[in-house]
């Protein structure tokens, strides 16, 4: 084998791990992603997406806070936290999000807003502020299902005791994208520092 022959085949090897690498990792996200861990919990903590310009909840975005309200209605949490920051669109989400819980029956006092949360860890760093003694807290995590496994890693790192995810049910192509992003997300959170 020549020398160009034997960098070409060291090359496809590092590409052939780095892809298994690639699907095995995300073969995990998407385990975990789609097979909630339920519990009771005294929060849950629903992360934003876009809101459209005329104020009404993106279709992933209602998914997430449908998802929320069920785990509600279903007093497998005694609140539900929503978090988000305000979009290039005008709208802040967390308030957003607040309004259709309210105008679906969850009473106001049962609705915490983070308006400041516009990534996971600040949803995370947020909760531990908004939630009383969040140390012995239970919270349940809502999200898509790819975005889960980085949500729960943030919330333990910052020193939830119990965290339990659910999935929104709502998927569509650009999943694929945020799937990709994951891998790498996933390992920056496990793995930095966190304040």
């Amino acid at each position: 084998m020549t020398l160009s022959g034997k960098l070409k085949f060291r090359i496809r090897a590092i590409l052939l791990v780095l892809l298994g690498w690639f699907l095995l990792e995300s073969s995990v996200t998407i385990y975990q992603g789609v097979n909630d861990t339920m519990g009771s919990a005294d929060y849950a903590v629903v992360l934003g997406s876009k809101v459209h310009e005329n104020g009404e909840l993106s279709e992933r975005l209602k998914a997430r806070v449908d998802q929320g309200l069920k785990l509600y209605q279903d007093s497998l949490v005694q609140k539900v936290l929503v978090s988000g920051g305000r979009g290039k669109e005008g709208h802040n989400e967390a308030i957003k999000m607040a309004e259709y819980l309210i105008a679906q029956g969850v009473p106001a006092p049962d609705v915490v807003m983070d308006t400041l949360g516009n990534t996971t860890y600040l949803t995370a760093k947020n909760s531990t502020e908004l939630i009383p003694d969040f140390k012995t807290k239970r919270v349940i995590v809502v999200s898509q299902f790819f975005h889960l496994r980085r949500t729960e890693i943030i919330f333990e790192r910052m020193g939830f005791e119990q965290v339990y995810r659910s999935h929104a049910r709502h998927f569509e192509l650009r999943d694929l994208y945020g799937l990709f992003r994951e891998f790498f997300a996933v390992y920056k959170y496990r793995f930095m520092k966190l304040e």
